[in-house]
């Protein structure tokens, strides 16, 4: 039996991330988990293997910056992607474009997040 796709959503806003997070986990063979700080989508990607993150429109360049950098030292194959919203039908389009373009081996190449 395949394992479930787990998804790690980074974003500033409660009321926001809890929806996100009810329409990933309502879809079968998907699992997310969500973080409001920095700190904690660091720790919660230690403890998890995670197949996608999504970060959330609200999040600081420098955060974003900064946790794609984190992520993608600790997970090189990780597919990172922005999320500003726009419902439900876009969140899971982006999801399963991400996904799909991870299993056919296309992943994006990241400036390097230490530049200015």
């Amino acid at each position: 039996m395949l394992s479930s796709i787990q998804v790690l959503v980074v974003g500033r806003h409660e009321e926001i991330m809890q929806t996100v997070l009810r329409l990933i986990n309502s879809t079968p063979d998907w699992e997310a988990a969500g973080a409001l700080e920095d700190e904690e989508a660091i720790e919660l990607f230690q403890q998890r293997r995670f197949d996608l993150v999504l970060i959330g429109g609200g999040v600081e360049p420098e955060s974003e910056a900064k946790l794609r950098a984190i992520f993608s030292f600790q997970n090189p194959l990780v597919k990172i992607i922005q999320h500003f919203g726009g419902g439900g039908g876009l969140l899971f389009a982006e999801i399963r474009a991400a996904l799909t373009a991870q299993q056919e081996g296309n992943y994006a190449i990241l400036d390097n997040p230490f530049q200015s």
